[in-house]
């Protein structure tokens, strides 16, 4: 957004909490919200997906809802574009709301953002465009349940200059074969789901004296103290008087689960796997350190996949997903030893399916028109065995997971019911006594 845009926001929201992480079509609803109070006047607006996933969906639901805003009607996502030369293509919603509440609602599911829509008759439609009630999936720094933290990969704020190409690899270890013992692979969304390479000067704890004559090195390290120091922000600025060392350290000292934080959503699995720690982690991916088989297995389900449907943010049609709001809201069950092992041998069974195709990338492996039989055999399986862990019915609906995830989500964030202390005794008189 421009400035005045931004400007156009606050003016409109005032001081509401959290006004900064909308997007400039919110105003339109606050506005109309404005216009339409306490009348039977309906209103519909096409507006860009954005609003009805991650933080906008909580940040500006919010305020709508406590004005008594009702949806009635909506469009999940379709792809529009306009007949300009230059095409603009967007991912939009519709929604139709007014300050009361119609006995049917009708919402327009699409197959594909590209499909035709077909509409559903539906008893709820939150502001996530499911037929589920309104809940309000907050912003949370840990996680809901009791699961490993999740956290992002390591930021190099290098300018380019820690990063190096296999070829780059090779002409710096051709120079100085020495160099190779801090040279480690690196890997981005990208290098995780399509299989390329990639390489990082890592000096973490390393000797100066092993690479102070190196002349290549030390080119590099003075282009990213150069790169930080022209920075105009202060924290970065700072950050030039350690230039041998990424900006943000976060690197595990075990192996990780990774999850990228952006992939498409036209497959029916986000691919993620685990990495030995030795690979060095980009702040493009999440990390699970220390990640059982068990979180695997439930992550990569398809249950946790209409959560991540739901509730993801998105950047056009991929999944962005997000540490605060997906996983560490997303409504675990308890689970006895014997489903966890359960769990655990079918998660093996998905990693063994993909091991025999060494030569395939997680791009190969999880397009839909590619995925090999025994790869998909495996998933369903241990589909099958999550949606048992959760109770739900093998023919059980998206709209019907979702509404039940949404509810267990509700349980388990409704503050504790306080139970009244009991009114002391009444002493019993005794017999005899005055009244």
């Amino acid at each position: 957004m421009t400035s005045w845009q931004k400007d156009d926001v606050l003016n409109t929201f005032l001081r509401y909490r959290g006004i900064g992480e909308l997007d400039y079509v919110t105003c339109w609803f606050k506005k109309a919200l404005d216009y339409i109070k306490e009348t039977k006047i309906e209103v519909a607006f096409v507006a860009t997906n954005s609003i009805t996933q991650g933080e906008q969906a909580e940040i500006l639901w919010r305020h709508l809802f406590s004005r008594r805003i009702v949806i009635n009607f909506a469009h999940q996502t379709f792809k529009w574009w306009n007949e300009a030369k230059d095409k603009a293509q967007v991912y939009c919603v519709i929604i139709g709301f007014a300050m009361f509440e119609r006995s049917v609602k009708k919402l327009f599911r699409y197959d594909t953002p590209t499909s035709q829509p077909k509409m559903t008759k539906v008893q709820f439609l939150n502001q996530y465009l499911a037929d589920a009630p309104d809940i309000l999936i907050e912003s949370r720094s840990k996680p809901l349940c009791d699961v490993p933290e999740m956290v992002f990969g390591s930021m190099p704020n290098d300018g380019g200059h820690l990063l190096l190409t296999p070829q780059e690899r090779k002409q710096l270890v051709h120079n100085d074969e020495t160099v190779k013992d801090f040279i480690r692979p690196f890997v981005g969304a990208e290098e995780f789901i399509n299989g390329t390479k990639r390489y990082c000067i890592w000096l973490h704890d390393v000797s100066p004296s092993l690479y102070r004559k190196n002349r290549d090195i030390l080119s590099r390290i003075a282009k990213v103290k150069d790169h930080r120091q022209k920075s105009k922000r202060e924290t970065t600025k700072k950050l030039a008087e350690r230039p041998t060392e990424f900006g943000e350290n976060r690197q595990p000292d075990s192996n990780y689960l990774i999850i990228p934080s952006v992939s498409t959503s036209a497959r029916n699995y986000v691919p993620m796997g685990f990495v030995k720690k030795y690979t060095i982690c980009s702040n493009l991916n999440l990390m699970i350190p220390n990640a059982s088989l068990f979180e695997f297995g439930v992550l990569t389900s398809h249950v946790h996949m209409i959560w991540i449907k739901y509730t993801c943010g998105r950047l056009g049609n991929a999944y962005r997903y997000s540490t605060k709001i997906v996983y560490n809201n997303f409504p675990w069950v308890d689970a006895t030893d014997g489903q966890k092992k359960k769990i655990e041998t079918l998660a093996q069974a998905v990693l063994d399916a993909r091991a025999k195709f060494p030569n395939s990338s997680l791009a190969d492996l999880y397009d839909p028109l590619t995925m090999p039989p025994v790869l998909l055999k495996a998933h369903q399986t241990l589909d099958r065995a999550v949606m048992k862990l959760y109770k739900f019915k093998q023919d059980m609906s998206e709209s019907a997971i979702v509404a039940a995830l949404m509810e267990r989500y509700q349980k388990l964030t409704a503050p504790p019911t306080m139970i009244p202390e009991p009114p002391p005794a009444r002493k019993r008189r005794k017999k005899g006594g005055k009244k």
